[in-house]
């Protein structure tokens, strides 16, 4: 696993594998043989445009929905992640400590469509005892990306 590798990946998807040997050293080769073996081991998941969808669509609405969750006996809060997961809405559900259990990040048309998603679905999940919902009024920076601003060109050469 060649963390180097990763990090530039995880900034910029888009670099081809011979701007990655430059930047870290290594053979075009080396680096299409590491990211090979980086998919094949699953430590690399997926390549995704980052949109700032403020600028595309004004009519798409995010929000962070707290989930207060009665873990599952012998599954925890898996079974509840995974049903909650499933829902087309839900882009991301992260297990989190403190104030309560799941954050789901959800994507909808209006503010009344993800208010209905979790009135009528997220809530009424058995293990589901409360739900708090935060609208997302703006984005500034996603996944180590400024939204706001000019974009910077953050190839590096690394010489040996």
């Amino acid at each position: 696993m060649n963390t180097k590798i990763l990090n530039l990946l995880s900034r910029n998807a888009r670099y081809t594998p011979d701007e990655l040997a430059v930047m870290t050293g290594l053979s075009t080769a080396e680096v299409e043989k590491e990211i090979a073996e980086m998919e094949e081991q699953g430590l690399i998941c997926g390549y995704k445009a980052l949109i700032d969808w403020e600028k595309v669509d004004n009519t798409l609405v995010s929000a962070i929905i707290e989930l207060k969750v009665t873990p599952k006996p012998g599954h925890g809060f898996e079974e509840v992640a995974r049903r909650v997961m499933k829902f087309p809405q839900v882009e991301s559900v992260y297990l989190m400590s403190g104030g309560y259990d799941l954050s789901v990040v959800v994507k909808g048309k209006s503010f009344q469509e993800v208010a209905l998603f979790v009135a009528k679905e997220l809530s009424t999940i058995d293990s589901v005892l409360s739900t708090a919902t935060h609208f997302v009024l703006r984005r500034y920076k996603e996944q180590d990306v400024e939204l706001i601003g000019a974009p910077v060109d953050d190839r590096e050469a690394f010489f040996l």
